[in-house]
């Protein structure tokens, strides 16, 4: 039988043919599709022809596409739908994936036309985009070792490969601490909790095969049991588990992982002439250097542990009038801080709660969508890896744009946090691809679905990454989409939150799962009146992770980075009741990946410029101002990454800003 993956797939929109795929097809896929890459590339690199543009570097944009097709389709399913199958797969793909990048990468041949074009770049008649292609093609064979010799050469290709292999490892870990942990309880133990995390609690059960309703180490059920259950010892002990993620001793246990990661990125940076492995990754991105971020994040820390040590005062308070001594602990932070926000808001979350359906709310993404870029979403009736999932073909003007797939529940199966990716990336070159975008969250499943806030944040966090790929108009798919600088790429995702925030929106959408009724303005208030509470902590969480992983990478590697974690924060003067929001042995944003190591820190520097950026809606005709949205689709949103980040900025806003925006949306400037 022909392998469903390697033939052309005759679907809606040529989206992968989930429902003829089996786990037996991707071995034989992958192994055929690699040798076919392979030869692609070869046949570039010993072209007998003079380099051209389009002969070397447009050859390159679709050398493996078929591969790159298999990929997509089994990293989707083995990050959102996993089982030890796949588990065994990507052990076995990583490692050949890593060394296919060596070769082409260690390809002296192919390195040299590129250089070649790259000398001689100025008489090529190239457009602005397609110089762009060629600088980050040539900057990126330079920084992937391309130029080193002999045993650096070698060196090189062997720590590429090792550490494709720990990212996977350290990954799988993490998921099998998550998946494995559950905490039982009685009937007794419900006490306190809201109606939503009793039915949560107990569907989580049916599907752990439980007697009961259960904890699990999903954050969409954990973090409401940490808020709401009075029972201080068996928070105390979820929250145990919960932290201890990666780090519980045996098989699992990724703190030796983490250990020599960090050694070989060290390694990696000095083979290419960089002091450090932060030097080395900062260098591409908006922030430039090491200083740069810790002046930015050491800006933000001062008021926020301010506000949080003011904030425990209160908290230590609370408990002592429950008759708890003893200094406040983290597993008791969230408990106290909702009886405070509900005292002092008087909003509380049982109440806000059915008016976050998970429906209401994904239609209020997409309605803020149309309003703003002109685009509409059909339902598609098309097969999907899970049951789970649901998709949508998006349109502008009855023209196709994208198509796009929502997987929003939390399972067993699937990694924990919330991500966007594109299964295909927007092109025009050779021929005009749409975008197949995807978000993948951990909500709790319900009937209703409801949300927390934080939950709505999330959705329209990721949707905002969504837009970016869905929006993208550029030649070349290397640059469409999120195919930005790091610390430039969340700029459109949590500026899109803001519309979550924007009292019209939640009039329409946030309607009562039983009644139907819109969000009485008293509670819509409330929300927005509480919007910034407890920032103090939600901001020392962050910034300490985003301190400790730039301490990893700027100097030498620590041996124990669990000893570095702790001499970190004690300098910083962590305050004793709040951790890192991500502790190194579940810290996958870095050590999964280098997506994003050395480089947490992202998240707040685009902070900055979102903050900004909505202002300039504010300031224009609303959240919904026509000339602002055109602004922002045109200079940000459709350019992918085709220029350098400031230049988009600076062409949407007319110039950078400064942290006060930040801080004042966080509610944390004096």
């Amino acid at each position: 039988m022909t392998n469903p993956l390697l033939s052309e797939w005759d679907t809606p929109f040529g989206m992968a043919p989930f429902d003829k795929v089996s786990d037996e097809d991707f071995a034989p896929a992958f192994e055929a599709a690699l040798e076919e890459a392979r030869g692609e590339i070869a046949a570039i690199a010993d072209n007998p022809e003079p380099p051209t543009f389009a002969n070397t570097v447009e050859a390159l944009e679709v050398a493996g596409e078929r591969l790159d097709k298999v990929l997509s389709v089994f990293f989707t399913v083995a990050g959102a739908d996993s089982n030890d199958r796949r588990q065994e797969l990507q052990r076995e793909f990583s490692p050949k994936l890593a060394a296919y990048s060596s070769e082409i990468y260690g390809n002296k041949v192919l390195f040299q036309r590129i250089a070649t074009l790259w000398e001689d770049r100025e008489s090529l008649g190239l457009t602005d985009e397609q110089e762009r292609v060629l600088m980050l093609t040539h900057r990126g064979f330079r920084r992937a070792g391309a130029g080193l010799e002999g045993d650096a050469d070698k060196r090189m290709r062997e720590i590429r490969s090792r550490l494709a292999e720990l990212g996977t490892a350290f990954t799988q870990n993490l998921l099998k601490d998550e998946a494995g942990w559950f905490m039982e309880l009685r009937e007794a133990d419900l006490d306190g909790l809201p109606e939503f995390v009793v039915r949560s609690a107990r569907a989580a059960g049916e599907e752990k095969g439980a007697a009961g309703p259960v904890i699990t180490l999903s954050r969409s059920l954990i973090v409401p049991f940490l808020q709401f259950s009075p029972r201080r010892d068996l928070r105390e002990k979820a929250y145990a588990a919960w932290t201890s993620r990666g780090a519980n001793g045996g098989e699992t246990d990724n703190r030796g992982i983490a250990a020599e990661v960090l050694k070989l990125r060290e390694e990696r940076a000095k083979l290419l002439g960089y002091e450090n492995f932060a030097a080395f990754k900062l260098e591409t991105e908006m922030a430039k250097t090491p200083e740069a971020v810790r002046g930015l994040l050491m800006d933000v820390w001062g008021p926020a542990r301010a506000q949080a040590e003011a904030d425990a005062a209160v908290l230590t308070e609370m408990m002592r009038e429950d008759g708890v001594n003893g200094p406040l602990e983290p597993w008791d932070w969230r408990y106290y801080s909702e009886k405070r926000r509900k005292a002092e808001h008087d909003l509380d979350e049982t109440a806000l709660k059915p008016y976050l359906q998970l429906d209401r709310m994904i239609e209020a993404a997409f309605a803020c969508a149309h309003r703003l870029f002109g685009l509409e979403f059909k339902r598609l009736d098309v097969p999907l890896y899970h049951p789970d999932c649901r998709a949508w073909e998006v349109t502008r003007e009855g023209r196709h744009v994208a198509v796009f797939i929502g997987d929003y529940f939390a399972r067993g199966s699937k990694r924990s946090g919330a991500w966007c990716s594109a299964m295909r990336g927007q092109r025009k070159f050779p021929d005009v691809k749409g975008p197949v975008v995807i978000n993948v969250c951990n909500f709790a499943k319900g009937d209703p679905a409801l949300l927390s806030y934080d939950d709505a944040r999330t959705l329209f966090h990721e949707f905002g990454h969504a837009l970016h790929q869905m929006l993208s108009d550029v030649t070349y798919e290397s640059i469409s989409g999120t195919s930005v600088a790091r610390d430039f790429v969340e700029l459109p995702s949590q500026l899109y939150e803001h519309w979550l925030e924007v009292p019209e929106v939640l009039s329409e959408f946030a309607t009562h799962a039983e009644t139907g009724e819109p969000m009485p303005q008293e509670i819509l208030d409330k929300v927005l009146g509480a919007a910034t509470y407890d920032m103090g902590f939600q901001t020392v969480e962050y910034v300490a992770s985003a301190m400790v992983d730039l301490a990893f990478h700027e100097g030498e590697a620590p041996d124990d980075p669990m000893a570095k974690q702790a001499e970190v924060l004690a300098e910083m003067g962590m305050p004793h009741a709040i951790r890192m929001r991500h502790a190194t042995p579940h810290f996958a944003h870095v050590f999964s990946g280098d997506g994003y190591s050395s480089g947490y820190y992202s998240y707040m520097w685009s902070e900055v410029m979102d903050a900004d950026a909505f202002a300039a809606f504010e300031e224009a005709g609303g959240a919904f101002d026509a000339e602002k949205a055109q602004a922002l689709k045109e200079n940000i949103l459709s350019m992918g990454g085709s220029r350098e980040a400031e230049e988009l900025y600076l062409a949407f806003r007319g110039r950078m800003p400064g942290v006060e925006a930040l801080l004042k949306g966080r509610g944390l400037a004096a």
